[in-house]
């Protein structure tokens, strides 16, 4: 079917979210030589392929592996493992989803369908490059070779193992002693929410290997059911919810001539999370946190003893934020750390703060000999607001220069000489990932992804006196003196997710929901990243502040914009499911109907750390405290006001993130309390929705319900 034949809301939800034939996951070599990235043949083509693009002489891409010469055209296999990770990653893809390289960046180890391959990056030989399956036991999951290329380590059942990257001599290095147990996978915490996804490290030198010994015995065990399918046995996981036992994580140096093993020490019982693990050739870097994340270690370790010594400690009286990239050190050893200083958050080379206030320091790119690259958004004390743009920056003890450039949202990978930029702009659809030599384009990675048929035309402003970032978006025909609009609030509205965004691709189905006959409004209150340290942590123990962030945006931006206050709708998935009830519950007098997508409104139902960090524990914190911020207690609805307004619930009933008993409970409450409510399962449907007709029609029900309870035509 042509594109231009299609329905928005098909097209984007067939090429999820215009993800797919786009290139991403890039590793550029250490000298400069090639870049790395997986792209899937088109825009509606799920399964992503191994591609290189060959920088030297005249830059050429070439495939390495395609997931259906490997495969034969028979269809990928799953183990249960292997689809609960890529749930914790949210990955919808398929195919060759991950890989990871050697030092040189000359092997690639990734998975397909459970089975281990190794590739050749280098060029010459046959094409596509020379790919192996190894004869190793599976389903195998997160594959990756020892930096000089000459093993593999892998998990397989909760057991890790090391082969040769010729196949030989495949062999248990550590295997579990319980069901209970796994070796070198993250465990839920870390995985769903300190970006940790990984459970083993190589030494430097590849004589050794960290690995992560998780035990999920003391986690309740909850229970999902698809009841759609009544004969099917429900799936037994293992849930930490707030104020519950976590698994029991340790770490041990495992030598890789079966020398025994050595764990490495430091006082779990007050610093339970292990946060960040590294290893360069300063020996192993671990940054571990307390339960309740107001403190958190850097510590040193020798895998030899097992011992460590702290390098650095921070203490915050709220919480501390874990950060990408970091914890890492320079090639003389000092401590790279992002760290919240004078009222910024900052990054520090050893007891230096490098940046100013001028920036937010988002995340660490790269560690150079000479400087570090980070992801900066303007700080509290920027010239200009720069609402929705996220930069490249260029730090060294001189100062710091910026490398992307215009307005938009940028990121980078960089390799020795080469850099990687991918940048998005509100003009242009996509990503452009521009490969940079010393500062000079060379060649753009191309993209397969196919353009929206709409464009969305957002205006970025700053709302009310709290100067709330927030984008507006109006129908597409609309002209000056057609009258106020109906209005729909489409915000996520809390921690982690920023939604006002510098990028095309991001006020795509805001836009699509604008041309339905609504001012649409994205607003980012507090809690949301990218701002300063005191907007993200003005949330402690008040997510309902996030709420009045939302009604304090709408009511100023109706001084600008063509809003009709008497029909306000808000929706939102996760958090922004939470918010929008919350809205509809709490504040009847503003809002008139909300959707609510997988919402938490049981903040005991969701995950420790997660939910700790904002509420803090159940059995310490002020019993009011998870009473106040939820939608729903043991006693029923928490603080609704007395005026009903249409509320459609929407949740995956295979969930095991947010959990359907969530909706469940919600649901039962409004029914007890005679609220009129429409609940929307979907059965098999985790906390994505990444079935191409559930998502559509997802989209379509959504403005049916809207303009039903708005009284629009």
């Amino acid at each position: 079917m042509p594109t231009e034949h299609l329905s928005f809301p098909r097209q984007h939800a067939r090429t999820q979210r215009f993800t797919l034939g786009a290139p991403r996951a890039f590793t550029v070599a250490p000298d400069g030589s090639r870049v790395v990235f997986l792209r899937s043949a088109s825009g509606t083509e799920r399964a992503q392929a191994l591609w290189v693009l060959d920088l030297e002489g005249d830059p050429h891409e070439r495939p390495v592996a395609d997931p259906a010469a490997l495969l034969a055209g028979a269809g990928e296999q799953l183990s249960a493992a292997e689809r609960a990770r890529r749930e914790r990653s949210r990955e919808g893809g398929a195919g060759i989803v991950g890989y990871a390289v050697d030092e040189a960046v000359e092997t690639a180890a990734f998975t397909l369908s459970g089975r281990l391959y190794v590739a050749d990056l280098r060029p010459g030989g046959t094409s596509p490059a020379p790919v192996r399956q190894l004869d190793v036991p599976g389903p195998v999951i997160d594959p990756r070779p020892s930096p000089d290329g000459r093993y593999v380590a892998y998990t397989v059942r909760g057991a890790l193992r090391v082969v040769a990257a010729d196949g030989a001599g495949d062999r248990a290095v550590a295997e579990p002693e319980a069901e209970s147990v796994t070796y070198g996978l993250a465990e839920f915490a870390a995985a769903e929410e300190m970006d940790r996804s990984r459970g083993f490290w190589w030494a430097p030198d590849s004589s050794a290997l960290l690995v992560e010994r998780a035990d999920d015995a003391p986690v309740a065990r909850w229970w999902i059911a698809d009841p759609a399918r009544p004969a099917a046995e429900p799936a037994r996981v293992a849930y930490p919810s707030a104020g519950t036992p976590n698994a029991e994580v340790r770490l041990f140096a495992y030598p890789l001539d079966g020398a025994g093993r050595t764990e490495i020490g430091w006082d779990r019982q007050r610093y339970p999370y292990l946060a960040r693990v590294g290893w360069d050739a300063h020996g192993p870097l671990l940054l571990v946190q307390s339960r309740d994340q107001r403190g958190q270690l850097y510590l040193a370790a020798d895998p030899a003893t097992g011992e460590t010594r702290m390098v650095h400690a921070d203490e915050d009286p709220r919480w501390l934020d874990l950060h990408a990239g970091a914890p890492a050190r320079t090639p003389d050893g000092r401590l790279v750390r992002i760290t919240d200083e004078g009222g910024a958050r900052v990054l520090a080379v050893g007891d230096r703060p490098l940046t100013s206030d001028a920036f937010h320091v988002r995340g660490l790119l790269d560690v150079g000999a000479d400087d570090l690259l980070v992801q900066v958004s303007a700080g509290p004390g920027a010239e200009e607001p720069e609402t929705g743009e996220i930069h490249v920056l260029r730090v060294n003890e001189l100062g710091t220069e910026r490398v992307s450039t215009g307005a938009g949202v940028h990121g980078a990978v960089r390799g020795g000489p080469v850099t990687v930029l991918v940048s998005s702009t509100l003009e242009r659809p996509g990503q452009r990932a521009r490969v940079l030599r010393e500062g000079e384009e060379i060649a753009v990675v191309a993209s397969h992804a196919e353009s929206p048929v709409i464009a969305p035309r957002p205006t970025l402003t700053r709302a009310g006196k709290s100067k709330i970032p927030a984008a507006v978006l109006l129908p597409s025909g609309y002209r000056e003196g057609d009258g106020p609009l109906p209005v729909l609030l489409d915000p996520y509205g809390g921690p982690h997710g920023q939604r006002v965004l510098a990028a095309h691709n991001a006020h795509l189905t805001s836009q699509w929901f604008a041309d339905q006959g609504f001012a649409v409004i994205v607003a980012d209150g507090r809690g949301s990243p990218g701002h300063s340290p005191a907007w993200e942590k003005a949330i402690r123990h008040e997510f309902t502040a996030t709420l009045d962030d939302q009604v304090e945006a709408v009511h100023a931006l109706a001084e600008e914009f063509p809003l009709d206050l008497s029909r306000v709708s808000i929706r939102g998935w996760s958090y922004g499911g939470y918010l929008s009830a919350l809205a509809v519950l709490r504040r009847p007098d503003v809002f008139h109907a909300g959707i609510a997508g997988a919402p938490v409104t049981d903040w005991r139902l969701y995950d420790t750390h997660y939910t700790e960090r904002y509420l803090g524990d159940p059995a310490e914190a002020d019993g009011e405290v998870y009473a106040r911020n939820s939608l729903v207690t043991d006693e029923g609805l928490s603080a609704a006001a007395n005026q009903h307004r249409p509320l459609m619930i929407v949740h995956g009933l295979a969930d095991d993130n947010v959990v359907a008993a969530h909706t469940l409970r919600l649901s039962s409450a409004l029914l007890a309390a005679g609220r009129p409510h429409e609940v929307l399962p979907l059965s098999g449907v985790t906390h994505m929705t990444p079935q191409e007709q559930v998502a559509e029609n997802l989209l379509l029900l959504q403005v049916d319900f809207l303009k039903r309870s708005l009284g629009m035509a």
